[in-house]
């Protein structure tokens, strides 16, 4: 058990290079048997990891005996435990869906896909901010290749903005980290939110610089405006199984905001205390309302949930902003919603594309669909769940989030602008309702099956909602306690360091 926290890391990255070698690689049926096999060890594993972090305290795991805050440490507490179960359930039913034959598209989509999990789960579990970066890079570069696989002039366009775009986002964050370390002495996020507070007046303003330069990176990653045009059309362009695993990829910035800025650069941090608060707040509404009109704008279903994803990062954003534990906490739930159902609407927009022909997922008359009665009962699900609409998680998380706006200034803003964005994900939702399956033309001559993996996959992804709504509670609860110690961070501070205890 004292090893547990490094297998969500390592179970990945055996698989991705087990299938680059014979026998896994000369056959698509082997590599798919043992690729789910491991995404559900990694499931198990990872429920473990959550239950043990939950009920024992932080698992701390030190790599080669060298103590913190010198080595590479691993974090197992209850916020990173549950982002990693979080990725490894979308990455199980994201992966199912690609047995069905997108994987078939093009070479080593298997690897790919576990290194891709390999550098989320590290990403969530480091200790330190220089391995935040080494995990990130591992991210990006498998999203590059699973981005453009299959080919595709329009993949391949894509790729190109995105590979920019982040190789200018990896410099920022050295930079960052440049000069953290200069100013600080230290990448590991407890010792770096123990010290922080006795810099002096001149480091405080490089170790500011260095933290504001850190929220430009995580911001890019999260797609925060104004540095969220790249993800509508990127994502649209993946193949659905890809979306559906990016579906993580902007709550890995959100995290890494929320991680940094609540630990290093919190309550407890003296001068440089909340930094990025006074920035968070006009882009967090921002971001929401070019979400909304995006959403709105969106002339097809895969540029809709791509639009509803920016959507959820402004409202985490708004959340983490209020510097609450009960916000943290309705952050937390919102996260774990958001995710899985913008998942299952990039693998039901590509349901439709598949059923529809020519005409694919874009909002235009077509002919009937041939299952068009699973489909539909599978959008109306994920569309009521992905707007806010009672009785479904989208509706208690934004609940949670509107709640905990209570005494503040802002408050009204935060109610105007996120009933807004909901009324008008609502419009958008409908009018791709309406359109899809109600203005049909002509009988359906298109005689493709849907695979049992495929619909395993959507209805796995769709069940969290009513799931998260029946065991509300129990959730909440955790999510409360995930809260108060990312915000307590004093105990939780000392227990990471040598000599702490939990």
């Amino acid at each position: 058990m004292q090893h547990l926290a490094i297998f969500p890391i390592l179970l990945p990255m055996l698989a991705a290079v087990f299938m680059l070698l014979p026998p896994l690689s000369n056959s698509i049926t082997r590599q798919r048997i043992f690729a789910v096999s491991i995404m559900l060890l990694l499931v198990t594993v990872s429920a473990l990891l959550l239950l043990t972090s939950h009920q024992q305290g932080t698992q701390l795991y030190i790599l080669g005996g060298w103590q913190p805050p010198f080595g590479i440490t691993l974090v197992g507490d209850r916020l990173s435990t549950m982002m990693v179960l979080l990725t490894s359930v979308l990455g199980l039913c994201a992966q199912l869906y690609a047995c069905a034959g997108e994987d078939k598209d093009g070479m080593y989509f298997h690897p790919l896909f576990m290194f891709q999990i390999m550098g989320v789960n590290g990403a969530f579990l480091t200790g330190d901010i220089f391995n935040l970066f080494v995990f990130f890079e591992v991210l990006l570069i498998a999203s590059y290749a699973l981005l453009i696989h299959g080919g595709g002039k329009q993949k391949t366009k894509m790729n190109v903005h995105y590979v920019i775009l982040n190789l200018v986002g990896s410099s920022i964050f050295l930079f960052a980290l440049g000069i953290l370390y200069g100013t600080i002495g230290s990448l590991n996020i407890a010792d770096m939110a123990n010290k922080i507070r006795f810099l002096d007046e001149h480091e405080q303003a490089l170790a500011k610089a260095g933290g504001l330069l850190l929220l430009v990176v995580f911001g890019l990653k999260a797609a925060l405006l104004p540095l969220h045009f790249w993800l509508p059309k990127t994502y649209a362009a993946a193949s659905a199984p890809v979306a559906a695993l990016f579906a993580i990829m902007t709550k890995v910035g959100v995290y890494s905001i929320l991680r940094v800025h609540t630990t290093i650069f919190g309550e407890d941090a003296g001068a440089l205390a909340s930094i990025a608060i006074p920035w968070l707040w006009p882009l967090a509404l921002l971001t929401l309302t070019m979400g909304a009109i995006g959403v709105l704008a969106s002339p097809s279903l895969r540029l809709t949930a791509a639009n509803l994803v920016i959507v959820s990062v402004g409202t985490l954003m708004l959340a983490i902003a209020m510097q609450r534990e009960s916000a943290t906490s309705a952050a937390l739930y919102y996260m774990m919603h958001t995710t899985l159902v913008t998942g299952a609407l990039f693998l039901i927009a590509d349901l439709i594309s598949k059923q529809r022909g020519k005409a694919e997922d874009r909002y235009v008359i077509a002919r009937k669909m041939r299952y068009g009665k699973f489909i539909g009962i599978a959008f109306f699900i994920a569309a009521l769940t992905s707007v806010g609409m009672p009785p479904l998680s989208g509706f208690v998380g934004k609940i949670l989030i509107l709640q905990a706006t209570q005494g503040l200034a802002e408050t009204a803003w935060v109610w105007a602008v996120v009933l807004l964005a909901g009324l008008a994900s609502m419009v958008a939702i409908s009018r791709a309702g309406t359109t899809i399956f109600w203005r049909a033309a002509g009988e359906n001559t298109n005689n493709e099956k849907i695979s049992p993996l495929k619909i395993i996959a959507v209805v796995l992804l769709l069940s969290a909602s009513p799931l998260l709504v029946v065991f509300g509670g129990a959730v909440t609860d955790y999510t409360n306690l995930a809260a108060a110690q990312l915000h307590n961070s004093v105990p939780t501070v000392t227990a990471l360091l040598p000599g702490g205890n939990e």
